[in-house]
């Protein structure tokens, strides 16, 4: 702080002694140290509250940043699900179509062997000859796995 030598120091403790005087010279000189030292805790005091908030600063800063790269993941795993969720709601719809064309398709091959068997047998009385049975069987079985599919 201020460049005072052994010199300065002694011309005004001399300068002191003769003004004050010998009596009161203790009790200024304890008063001045013990106003000094309240000084310095005050200082240190000033210091530290300074060092303090510059480091709360410092970690808000770093609160800011982390909040900040926490929302931007956020945002980025939100749109990465929700660009998947339409994938697959698009792969459902997709799969939806493909199966009631499969459903469409079987009972539309269905019905005319059904109407075949059921007319042809009692129309003439006979029995369906094992060809005609073999095509209801066919038709019957994947009607019937994509009714599972359907109701699962």
């Amino acid at each position: 702080m201020f460049d005072v030598g052994f010199s300065e120091l002694m011309m005004i403790a001399v300068v002191a002694l003769v003004v004050i005087g010998p009596e009161r010279l203790p009790k200024v000189a304890r008063t001045l140290g013990h106003l000094f030292g309240r000084l310095q805790r005050y200082v240190n005091d000033v210091k530290a509250d300074i060092s303090r908030e510059m480091e709360l600063d410092e970690l808000r800063k770093f609160k800011d940043q982390f909040e900040e790269a926490a929302h931007s993941v956020e945002s980025s795993i939100r749109a990465e699900m929700s660009s998947a969720e339409s994938t697959l709601n698009a792969i459902a719809s997709e799969a939806d179509v493909q199966t009631k064309a499969a459903v469409d398709a079987v009972e539309s091959a269905a019905t005319p062997a059904s109407v075949t068997e059921a007319t042809g047998s009692e129309a003439s009385g006979d029995r369906a000859t094992p060809a005609q049975e073999g095509v209801g069987e066919a038709v019957s079985r994947p009607a019937a796995a994509v009714e599972r599919k359907t109701a699962a």
